[in-house]
């Protein structure tokens, strides 16, 4: 299953789990900690921490979710952040990995993270987001779980990397936007109306006469050019590749590509196109060259395109640093 980076309030998230950036006392506090006792069954959830005595720090324990929409909450116990030195990075880790280990064991198909330790923990934002994401989706390779990174902040994350304004130079030199003024739009509109009312320009022959025209529409299907399904399925033949790597680096679930698969005509989202392009490690020409078999192109009145292809130039195709910098500049993130 895929990882999703999403912006939003972690007690609205419905999941099996729900990820608490707990403290070792496992008490009230501010922040994600604070907004779940509230969204809770305050008493109800003080009490069942207090009966577990604490967590130590790198480590997570589980309760009931009294009242909340999910099935359990997890109270995950990250480092503060002491200058890097003392290990953090490895608790960090930790703290995600016992997390998910208590996911599998109750058997989550669905879970939710804060991003650990980087609120009054003091961690780092970006490097605290490298960590998130390295360890669930080390995770997900063994794994169906569907995971969520939750962000609540709409504070940028990541503007202050150096790759994200070389971004922002790229996005300034190639975006198109396109205003057309309402006498051009009023054409266009018109145009489009023609033709799309084909059986009123029609010879009145081939009108009265449909086996005739249906001729010609076979002739013209018969030369149709091999569907996205099939070219996605021969990119991976003819380059020696193994499906599942494939659709795990696009960041796709197996339902999804299954469809593909069984499908000859199978019509994918832009954004799916585009996850299994960067999955084919396909260069920009090979990437245009498969939208167009879905019906759509790279665009530079588009910040989306504009940013995936920034990455495919530089041969860059990690699916979540694209995914990070799509989500900083407010894109929809590629992939299910």
């Amino acid at each position: 299953m895929p990882l999703h980076i999403v912006r939003n309030d972690i007690t609205h998230m419905s999941c099996d789990a729900i990820v608490n950036a707990a403290n070792p006392q496992l008490r009230p506090g501010g922040g994600v900690c604070g907004a779940i006792f509230a969204a809770s069954d305050a008493p109800a959830l003080g009490k069942a921490c207090k009966a577990l005595g604490g967590c130590p720090t790198g480590s997570a324990v589980l309760t009931d979710s009294f009242g909340m929409n999910c099935r359990y909450i997890i109270h995950a116990v990250g480092p503060v952040w002491q200058g890097g030195t003392q290990g953090e990075a490895e608790l960090l880790r930790s703290a995600y990995r016992s997390a998910l280990r208590l996911m599998e064991e109750k058997e989550c198909r669905s879970g939710a993270f804060p991003l650990l330790s980087a609120g009054i923990y003091g961690y780092p934002m970006e490097e605290a987001l490298d960590i998130a994401v390295e360890t669930m989706r080390e995770h997900l390779e063994h794994s169906d779980m569907e995971l969520y990174l939750v962000i609540y902040s709409e504070m940028s994350v990541l503007i202050g990397k150096q790759r994200f304004s070389d971004i922002q130079s790229f996005i300034d030199d190639n975006y198109v936007h396109s205003h057309a003024r309402p006498r051009a739009r009023q054409r266009e509109h018109v145009l489009m109306e023609a033709e799309a009312a084909p059986c009123c320009s029609a010879p009145m022959d081939a009108r009265r006469e449909p086996g005739r025209a249906g001729s010609g529409l076979l002739s013209l299907l018969e030369k149709q050019e091999e569907s996205f399904s099939q070219m996605v399925l021969r990119l991976i033949r003819e380059r020696g590749l193994d499906e599942v790597a494939v659709y795990k680096a696009a960041n796709l679930d197996r339902k999804l590509f299954s469809r593909l698969r069984s499908h000859r005509d199978y019509q994918p989202s832009k954004a799916t196109a585009l996850a299994l392009a960067v999955g084919l490690r396909l260069s920009v020409p090979e990437t245009s060259k498969l939208l167009e078999r879905a019906g759509y192109a790279l665009s530079n009145s588009s910040k989306q395109d504009i940013i995936v292809r920034y990455f495919i130039q530089r041969e860059v195709y990690d699916i979540m640093t694209i995914n990070e910098a799509l989500f900083d500049f407010d894109q929809h993130l590629l992939g299910a």
